[in-house]
């Protein structure tokens, strides 16, 4: 059993890491499809691209992964591609809001609902989800156990460059303010010193619902399945 266990133990680290690697390379697909879209696909000439590539490559996403993001963004192939919201409900009443980049909206609609359908949910209708969300700017700083990092100082610093927000758990530092002020924000820290482990604008529920013990593994698994689509962008729940 033991053996069993370690092996458990090891492998359900990996699928963690695994999930945080996929969720990563979303993000950044979605920050070079947005640069790229807005200031074009040559790094020479568009400082923001040339950014989040670095971003990009110090993550190790796969050079293809990449390219298909830069593709969609210049239209290479023909396809024209579009930005949809989904909405819906997931297991235990849990609202989730799924952004997707498509060439083809049937495909993706169809796919959107079969998920929540395996899982015991539906898709709602447009707005039927999204009032339950703000848009924050988000960021996060790890704290390894062995580090002196001195909670009110990361605390003051973040507040004071005008952030809304700042949670202190064992391991992190989770830091939010106004879409606005996110820029400023993550400016002043990075000139602290502190290395940011995720830096977005994203949505954040305004209450956060506790999933009961016997929903959660249906709710992830629907959230798998969606982000596992190559059309999904992100994807947001109301749960705690």
């Amino acid at each position: 059993m033991s053996g069993h266990s370690k092996w458990h133990n090891i492998q359900g680290r990996k699928n963690a890491q695994d999930a945080k690697r996929g969720k990563i390379f979303q993000k950044l697909s979605r920050d070079l499809y947005t640069v790229a879209k807005s200031g074009g696909a040559d790094p020479d000439s568009n400082a923001a691209l040339r950014l989040v590539l670095d971003k990009a490559k110090a993550a190790n996403m796969p050079k293809d992964n990449i390219q298909r993001a830069l593709n969609k963004a210049t239209g290479v192939g023909g396809a024209n591609y579009q930005e949809f919201t989904y909405e819906g409900y997931g297991p235990a009443g849990v609202g989730v809001v799924v952004e997707v980049l498509t060439d083809n909206t049937n495909r993706t609609a169809a796919a959107v609902r079969s998920a929540f359908k395996h899982f015991g949910g539906e898709l709602g209708t447009t707005g039927s989800v999204a009032f339950q969300f703000d848009r924050k700017g988000y960021m996060e700083i790890d704290r390894p156990e062995d580090s002196d990092f001195d909670e009110d100082e990361v605390m003051m610093a973040a507040l004071e460059a005008g952030a809304d927000d700042v949670k202190a758990f064992d391991d992190q530092f989770e830091i939010y303010t106004d879409p606005k002020e996110f820029p400023a924000v993550r400016k002043a820290l990075e000139e602290a010193g502190y290395e940011l482990q995720n830096d977005e604008v994203t949505l954040v529920a305004q209450n956060p619902l506790e999933v009961p013990e016997d929903k959660q593994e249906s709710l992830a698994r629907l959230v798998d399945e969606l982000e596992e689509h190559d059309d999904v962008q992100a994807v947001f729940t109301t749960a705690e």
